[in-house]
């Protein structure tokens, strides 16, 4: 299969020290993926859904401020792209078309979603799986390769029981991309941040109602500059190696481990969502291989890219992760720079969120401890937003050290706000010069 018009060359490039010492077994390498310029001009097919929260905490600004992201977010749209509005809160209720459905979008049809939108009102609960069942059920007829983009906002928490909830969200992973943003404090960032990652989308806080309608408009237009829809990484290995994990590290953290679907027993696509053209993205490979004596190599695995269609075929030759083992213990010690950064990311992510949730508990020792972890982990990757974040949360005595007090009056937006962005990272470069990775979804 050839990629369609309009479709971007991939590139695939490994970046690992492949050397081990005789018998050990870990293999671990950083997987830069990279496109070109589109070769056409046309667009693919798309869709986008946008759900806005109608739920009654959204009375007042909240509501008038989404009305106005809505209509930007249209007006970010081409010509063409089928379109349906949610009203999200004890069910999803179709805004527009008024029939339901996905309708194209046309000059008449733009007019018709305004004043469509104005008429929202804000009532009920939140049932955020009814709204994803919704989004879903709008996107299932659409061909594979369509670009199946939802805009989801809330200001609130789910209403759902995890058993009615979990197989909607499982349900939907994989079907479209979806970017989800909370407005105002009273939402849960670990909440919202688990249906981000399981639809390869982003997530943010959006503090002032005001902003809502830019963000909205660079969403939908961060949507419209996707070329090729449903990529996968393919990461082929040989008998007795086993992949322990696969994890996107920039522009965001997402683990896609238990995402993969398997081509053959010794094949699996990992779903990565949408591209444009001129996007890069950077994965955490680790693998498990039989023990090696020193002088023996061996091709630990091979990993491209596939697209959509009947059987799925890369498009672009693979790139080869290798395994090496040495008796000389220099080579076999060297950790690979693009890994250790982005293990240090991991490990900084995770950290701020356990402590948050440490302090959230009322154990301020474990807070204190795994919030000083982060900050030394900020300080050493030279992660200087979620440094500056991090101050807002602790009072830092020896950042190199991660040295540090708790605050102890801290405003409820800036613990969401190191939440939530606690999952963005520094990329790192070829030859281990950070520099921030690009915001943008899967």
């Amino acid at each position: 299969m050839t990629p369609g018009a309009g479709a971007p060359a991939f590139t695939v490039r490994v970046e690992q020290n492949r050397h081990l010492p005789p018998g050990h077994t870990g293999v671990q390498a950083v997987i830069r993926v990279a496109t070109g310029p589109a070769p056409a001009p046309h667009p693919p097919p798309a869709a986008e859904v946008v759900i806005i929260d109608t739920s009654g905490s959204m009375y007042g600004p909240k509501l008038a401020a989404a009305k106005l992201a809505a209509r930007a977010a249209v007006d970010a749209l081409r010509d063409g792209v089928h379109l349906a509005v949610l009203a999200g809160a004890a069910t999803a209720q179709a805004v527009h078309p008024p029939g339901g459905g996905l309708a194209p979008l046309t000059p008449r049809t733009r007019a018709d979603v305004r004043d469509a939108v104005e008429g929202l009102t804000a009532q009920g609960g939140t049932r955020t799986g009814a709204w994803l069942r919704a989004a879903a059920d709008l996107f299932a007829p659409l061909p594979p390769g369509t670009l199946k983009h939802a805009i989801l906002l809330t200001d609130g928490q789910n209403n759902e029981q995890p058993a009615t909830f979990e197989p909607v969200l499982a349900a939907a992973a994989g079907r479209f991309v979806c970017d989800c943003r909370g407005v105002g404090t009273d939402w849960n960032v670990e909440e919202l941040r688990r249906v981000a990652a399981a639809l390869l989308g982003t997530v943010d806080i959006i503090a002032e109602p005001a902003r809502m309608p830019e963000d909205f408009r660079a969403m939908a237009a961060a949507a419209m500059a996707k070329t090729v829809a449903d990529v996968a990484l393919r990461v082929r290995t040989p008998r007795g190696t086993r992949v322990v994990s696969l994890t996107q590290v920039a522009p965001t953290l997402n683990d896609l481990t238990g995402r993969r679907a398997g081509a053959d027993p010794r094949t699996g696509d990992y779903p990565t969502g949408s591209w444009g053209a001129a996007e890069s993205r950077d994965y955490h490979l680790r693998l498990e291989v039989p023990p090696g004596d020193a002088g023996r190599r061996m091709r630990a695995a091979r990993v491209g890219i596939a697209l959509p269609g009947p059987d799925g075929a890369a498009t672009t030759a693979p790139a080869d992760v290798l395994a090496e083992w040495t008796a000389d213990p220099e080579p076999a010690s060297r950790i690979d720079p693009a890994v250790a950064h982005y293990t240090g990311q991991t490990e900084l992510a995770q950290a701020v969120q356990e402590g948050l949730r440490a302090r959230r508990d009322g154990d301020t020792a474990a807070a204190t401890v795994h919030l000083g972890r982060a900050v030394a982990l900020a300080h050493s990757g030279r992660h200087h937003h979620t440094a500056a974040l991090l101050r807002r949360v602790v009072e830092v005595e020896d950042p190199a050290t991660g040295t540090v007090r708790l605050r102890p009056a801290v405003a409820r937006l800036d613990e969401m706000t190191l939440d939530t962005h606690s999952t963005r990272t520094v990329r790192v470069g070829a030859r281990g010069a950070d520099h921030p990775a690009r915001e943008g979804g899967a």
